[in-house]
């Protein structure tokens, strides 16, 4: 099993250690499929037909829910961050028992291949339902030209990927060269496990960096790219950043690091909910001072927006505190549920935008709520994303591979 990084011989303690990190990143999975169902149900989705990729999502239906507008909202802030983080954590280890070859054959193999189906077969099935709604029909020959030409391949979810790979492959060749550093930069983060203060200002000003300098010169929701190569421009740093925070932690057994039992930060979950939550909500309410500030000129322009950048972060990095505490406490051993889900959560993330725009193609003209069919998409997508993949693993190859 790939998680289990250290000895074959551990402990039920170890063990545990490695289950609630899987079984998170299982969750954000499960969140991922969540918050796409949520996007063609939010009060600013909007539909191009001159180019469908340029719309907020592939599909947009005409009920609408404030209630999902929140939902999107929350999950957009931290979710990708803390599933960069969580995989940085593994590649360190790997490293160590690898060789350098060995290591990128294995993240190719991992990831580049089920990207490259993903962008060359699923995508487009993914996107046939948005080439309908634009063009009033489905022409094959017509809708690979507009997917190439009109619409710049589209990426969809495998965006995070690619970049993941790319990230990996980075970091094994310089590696080598960094090891030492590394050891020690892993040292210094465990120092400050008994000083949680102090701890959770060095991760906030981290965050602040990586992100709030970059977004403050460039459009939020920008993306760049070649074809299907594309990445959200203002955050690559961020993503980058929690990548190798990932790495450091990795240099260290997680049960004698900074998510190890004596790391007296992870000792309060109570206060990680509230501050998670609060700091979200503080987030949400700011809006709308700062937008009224800016209007009677209390405050410019750009000082409104490093305030609402910096409340962003800490909505960032307070979500991210709150759901590494609540599953290591309550997530540390293994159940029917993640027993199951885990082995199939990666390939879930490859293959559920598939279901979630049929399924919003197909409800489209269906008088529900919007929290209805919200409901419909999220279950049916990850029903049977998890179908179709317990189904495919039983190929040799694809077992293989995923």
């Amino acid at each position: 099993m790939q998680h289990i990084l250290y000895f074959n011989s551990m402990s039920t303690l170890v063990k545990n250690r490695v289950l609630w990190v899987d079984h998170l990143r299982s969750f954000i999975t499960i969140l991922v499929i969540a918050h796409h169902a949520s996007l063609a149900y939010t009060t600013f989705a909007h539909f191009e037909p001159a180019a469908y990729i340029s719309s907020t999502a592939p599909i947009v239906d005409a009920q609408r829910s404030k209630v999902l507008d929140i939902f999107e909202d929350f999950n957009d802030v931290f979710f990708m961050s803390l599933m960069f983080l969580i995989s940085g954590i593994f590649v360190t280890p790997s490293l160590l028992k690898k060789s350098q070859r060995k290591f990128l054959h294995d993240r190719w193999k991992r990831l580049m291949i089920p990207f490259i189906v993903g962008v060359t077969l699923l995508m487009p099935i993914a996107y046939i339902p948005s080439y309908i709604v634009a063009y009033g029909k489905f022409d094959p020959i017509h809708f690979i030209k507009d997917y190439v030409t009109v619409e710049g391949w589209p990426v969809g979810p495998p965006w995070f990927i690619w970049v993941l790979f790319a990230f990996n492959l980075v970091f094994a060749c310089i590696f080598p060269f960094i090891r030492t550093t590394w050891e020690k930069l892993g040292n210094r983060i465990v120092a400050l496990q008994g000083n949680t203060l102090l701890f959770l200002l060095v991760w906030f000003v981290f965050t602040w960096l990586l992100y709030v300098p970059m977004v403050m010169q460039i459009d939020a929701g920008k993306w760049v790219g070649i074809g299907p190569l594309m990445f959200q421009y203002s955050r690559i740093l961020l993503y980058a950043g929690y990548f190798l925070l990932g790495t450091i932690i990795g240099t260290k057994p997680l049960q004698e690091g900074i998510l190890g039992n004596h790391a007296t930060w992870l000792n309060k979950p109570i206060f990680y909910v509230i501050l998670g939550i609060g700091a979200y909500a503080f987030l949400k309410y700011s809006e709308g001072p700062l937008t009224r500030m800016m209007k009677d000129g209390t405050i410019t322009e750009t000082a409104a927006y490093w305030i609402y950048r910096s409340s962003w972060t800490l909505s960032c990095v307070a979500s991210c505190w709150m759901f590494i505490v609540l599953f290591k406490f309550f997530s540390a051993r293994e159940s029917l549920f993640w027993q199951k889900m885990s082995p199939n959560a990666f390939g879930m993330y490859l293959v559920h935008y598939i279901f979630n725009c049929w399924l919003q193609f197909s409800l489209m003209n269906i008088a529900l709520h919007a929290i209805i069919k919200w409901l419909i998409v999220f279950v049916g997508a990850t029903v049977l994303s998890y179908g179709l993949m317990v189904l495919a693993r039983k190929n040799k190859v694809i077992e293989n591979i995923m």
